[in-house]
C-alpha cells in the first residue's frame, strides 16, 4: 500500500456536503489535525482521496453488520 502524504493545496473547486462521523473518529481526526498543523477539512479530504486511490472492489464489504 502507498504511504499517506499530505500534498500542497492549490485552489481547487469544492462543494459543501454535510456528513455524519462517529465521535471517536472525529476525535482521532482532530488530534491528527492539531499535531500536523492542518485543518480538519484538509485532513478529511486527503484521507478520503487516499482511501479511494487505494481501494479495490474486492475490499468493499456490503455487509450492514460491519457498520
Amino acid at each position: 500500500m502507498n504511504s499517506f502524504k499530505i500534498p500542497n493545496i492549490n485552489d481547487e473547486k469544492s462543494v459543501l456536503k454535510t456528513i455524519r462521523l462517529k465521535y471517536k473518529t472525529l476525535e482521532r481526526i482532530e488530534e491528527l489535525s492539531q499535531s500536523n498543523d492542518i485543518s480538519v477539512n484538509r485532513l478529511i479530504n486527503e484521507c478520503i482521496e487516499f482511501a479511494l486511490d487505494n481501494l479495490s472492489n474486492n475490499n468493499i464489504d456490503n455487509n450492514e453488520d460491519s457498520k
